[in-house]
């Protein structure tokens, strides 16, 4: 086994060197993979990825856990989300959280995946902002849509559990405790995780 550790190790800094990419131990940015693009007819802003601290750039990571692989872990505390990989690893990407009142923690599943979704704001939220009640039977995708790009939809045995994890184009918010709850993620972030998750895929939040 401790060949094998080797083996990895090996091969994710021969990995590393090739991209040109700066880590840390056994891991490897993906920097680059931030500038605009087109999706499904949307041009997605450039995040200036340089002013959004390195640790919450996506990178693959060491993570040791128990939970097999495909398993979606979400680190409130550190703002980090982890995608488990084989061998030991993990796809990281930093997220922004639920401000102070609007936290949620639990285990649930991915019933759902979506491109550019609908949003639509809960009662409660319509109730503390009037304003949004125009959006009441929902806001059509876009660039301003507060889903972002794509939204993976949480249900528990309860059902719906009203969380997502999905997109923003609020760059600036990745790393704090400010959305309503949600995981958002940077839209070139969620659009990746969406490419490599599975609907059923369990998701714990601690």
């Amino acid at each position: 086994m401790r060949l094998k550790s080797y083996a990895i190790a090996a091969a994710l800094a021969l990995t590393t060197a090739i991209a040109g990419c700066s880590t840390d131990g056994a891991s490897r940015m993906f920097s680059n993979d931030y500038g605009s693009r087109v999706d499904a007819g949307y041009r997605i802003p450039t995040v200036p990825i340089s002013k959004v601290p390195r640790k919450y750039h996506r990178q693959l990571v060491r993570y040791e856990t128990a939970e097999k692989p495909g398993t979606i872990i979400v680190d409130t505390n550190e703002k980090f989300l982890y995608l488990v990989q084989p061998e030991g690893t993990a796809m990281r990407y930093g997220i922004g959280v639920g401000r102070e009142g609007f936290e949620w923690q639990g285990t649930a599943r991915i019933a759902l995946k979506r491109e550019w979704p609908t949003w639509t704001p809960p009662r409660e939220m319509i109730d503390r902002q009037p304003e949004l009640a125009k959006y009441a039977s929902g806001m059509e995708p876009g660039l301003r849509n507060p889903l972002g790009a794509r939204a993976l939809y949480l249900f528990n045995k309860g059902g719906d559990s009203g969380y997502r994890l999905h997109g923003t184009p609020e760059w600036n918010s990745i790393g704090k405790a400010m959305s309503s709850g949600c995981i958002r993620l940077m839209n070139q972030d969620i659009i990746d995780l969406y490419n490599r998750v599975e609907v059923g895929a369990k998701v714990i939040v601690i």
